[in-house]
């Protein structure tokens, strides 16, 4: 085993902190749970692990066996095969992350121009490089929000139409700090428009977030909400579902200041939940105080264009205590298979995806409102998702439907008690017009059984 420290060092570092040996390290750990028994099985070849793997494998069921209609967060999207052959390279899979940006040329290169895309996709200035996930970067604007005001605006309006879960991110990234959280107990209804938000924004506004489409799966236009934010000093921020902006206008053209989401539909598969990808995109008025890494775009000393990471000083690692965040990482495998998605499809494929997934959504919506029990909760436009009211509870529904090989909607009743009995359905280009059909035979089979 490798110890990067000699005996010497080891003891000037435990006489600085007033130890004397490396037990005394653990001295708040009780005895008797400092070696405890672990009662592991008895080690197994190679041959009989590998079995056993394979047989706790088997007990899963995915994608490829079951029809899916659940999104809420993150959707089953065809991934060409290319994605997975080009990501799996050498140069590609080997490559953690440019430390020495003059030796990692390739990884700076595919990570510009995925920044590049990015911008492009939502009409924005200028993108990072990738943050965790959607929940991760829509947390990362608050702490952007924050940082450009000093904390001199303490107030962060979050749309209750935000998905839940990154509601929950964004409250538990902001320890410690003077920001106060509006928008759950608002009297902002559920059924209201982005602009019932309006009359909660004021002077001491930093941020508005929302959703687009919203978590719900509404399409809005957020134009007056963005000229209210922007009258009062506000910033607005919105996380979006990015094949949704294969058809839609692009938040950049709301005049929106931070556009945010999760990258996963971008080329990812779902993974049982990860990892995924955060896209983080902005003005260029904000461009000092994005988190993470940025690359740019240079010439070398023999005026040969070259990569850079550029702004590092903002950085965690540099700046410490003074950062706007403590992110100073990348998704550079992911982002690098979004790089691939995206160049793949192109503005017709991406088009055409997008289109696939609406004219899904509506044939559903369409099938499933006829259904005796069943209707639409909003007549609002929609994308790919919207939420249905059910006859009988969600969790019955889907258990029921499970014998049928499908796995249903999201239970809007776990985070939305007044929409108990309502089910959020997604559709892709993965579903097909039987797929679509046998869930529609299947709901008036087992809604009254």
């Amino acid at each position: 085993m490798y110890v990067p420290h000699t005996e010497a060092e080891r003891e000037k570092m435990l006489s600085t902190i007033g130890l004397k040996s490396m037990e005394d390290l653990f001295q708040d750990v009780p005895a008797v749970e400092r070696f405890p028994d672990l009662r592991l099985d008895p080690p197994l070849t190679e041959m009989e692990a590998l079995e056993e793997l394979q047989d706790l494998a088997s007990s899963d069921e995915t994608t490829s066996e079951l029809v899916c209609f659940l999104g809420a967060g993150a959707y089953n999207h065809y991934v060409p095969s290319a994605v997975d052959a080009m990501i799996s390279r050498g140069e590609f899979y080997t490559a953690y992350t440019p430390y020495q940006p003059e030796i990692s040329q390739g990884t700076l290169q595919a990570i510009f121009e995925y920044q590049s895309l990015i911008s492009a996709l939502t009409g924005m200035d200028v993108s990072n490089a990738s943050h965790y996930d959607g929940a991760t970067a829509a947390a990362e604007a608050v702490s952007l929000a924050n940082a450009h005001f000093r904390g001199k605006r303490s107030k962060v309006i979050l749309s209750p139409a935000l998905n839940p879960q990154y509601r929950q991110t964004i409250r538990t990234y902001n320890p410690g700090t003077e920001l106060t959280f509006i928008g759950d107990n608002s009297g902002v209804a559920l059924d209201d428009s982005p602009e019932a938000l309006i009359p909660l924004i004021d002077k001491d506004t930093a941020l508005m977030i929302v959703q687009y489409p919203d978590f719900f799966g509404r399409v809005y236009d957020l134009s007056k909400l963005a000229e209210a934010a922007h009258a009062a000093g506000a910033l607005l921020a919105v996380s979006a579902y990015p094949i949704a902006l294969g058809l839609l206008k692009p938040p950049g053209e709301f005049d929106v200041d931070i556009v945010t989401g999760e990258g996963q539909p971008l080329g990812i598969p779902l993974s049982f939940g990860g990892p995924y990808l955060g896209f983080f995109a902005t003005k260029k008025d904000y461009l000092r105080k994005i988190a993470g890494r940025l690359v740019g775009e240079t010439v070398d000393n023999r005026g040969q264009r070259a990569y850079v990471l550029t702004l590092t000083a903002r950085e965690q690692h540099i700046r410490r205590e003074r950062a706007t965040s403590n992110i100073c990482t990348n998704q550079g495998l992911i982002a690098l298979a979004t790089t691939i998605y995206m160049s793949l499809l192109g503005k017709n494929g991406f088009k055409e995806v997008a289109n696939l997934n609406y004219q899904k959504a509506h044939y559903a919506a369409k099938r499933l409102s006829e259904l005796e029990g069943f209707e639409l909760w909003s007549d609002e436009p929609f994308f790919n998702e919207f939420t249905l009211r059910c006859p009988i509870p969600v969790a019955k529904l889907n258990e029921s439907l499970l014998e049928y090989g499908i796995v249903g909607g999201y239970d809007l009743g776990l985070d939305y008690p007044q929409l108990s009995d309502h089910m959020l359905l997604a559709f892709t280009e993965m579903n097909s017009k039987d797929d679509i059909d046998l869930l529609v035979e299947a709901l008036a089979e087992v809604s009254h059984d």
